[in-house]
């Protein structure tokens, strides 16, 4: 995939379907997991997009059904988003209007950094490394659109 690729409105630019692929990758151990499904994001009442993932999750060889659910609420500038956890604890913030974003999230001891990029109006990645005493962990997901037109 090419440079960034600027969206003036991030939660404009996700709403939708999207296929996803994510590589996950324990370092100290040299293990790595695939994870593959889909994500929606959905509008939500009062603004913002509900973030529904599911799919599959092979680790050690074993398959196992996964999902996730995050809110992406209107941020602080005009195109930005602020990502909450689906209890409503905070995440990270995310503005892609430059096409490339870095966030951080404590997790107790450990450092969760991601950084997104927008390739282009249908891909977009996302990288977070994990690091602290007990984790140092790289994952990697791609996603594709799956609505484009």
């Amino acid at each position: 995939m090419g440079g960034f690729w600027p969206v003036p409105d991030v939660l404009a630019y996700l709403a939708g379907s999207w296929r996803v692929r994510r590589s996950v990758r324990d370092l100290p151990a040299g293990e790595e997991g695939d994870f593959s499904g889909t994500t929606v994001f959905e509008a939500l009442d009062g603004g913002g997009l509900l973030h529904r993932e599911s799919g599959t999750f092979v680790w050690r060889g074993v398959a196992r059904p996964a999902e996730r659910t995050l809110r992406f609420l209107p941020g602080a500038a005009p195109g930005t988003a602020d990502v909450r956890f689906a209890d409503g604890r905070p995440f990270h913030d995310l503005d892609l209007t430059t096409g490339h974003w870095i966030a951080d999230h404590p997790c107790a001891a450990d450092l969760y950094r991601g950084e997104f990029t927008a390739y282009d109006a249908d891909h977009w990645r996302t990288v977070w490394r994990v690091g602290g005493p007990a984790k140092d962990l790289l994952l990697t997901t791609d996603y594709s659109r799956l609505d484009a037109p």
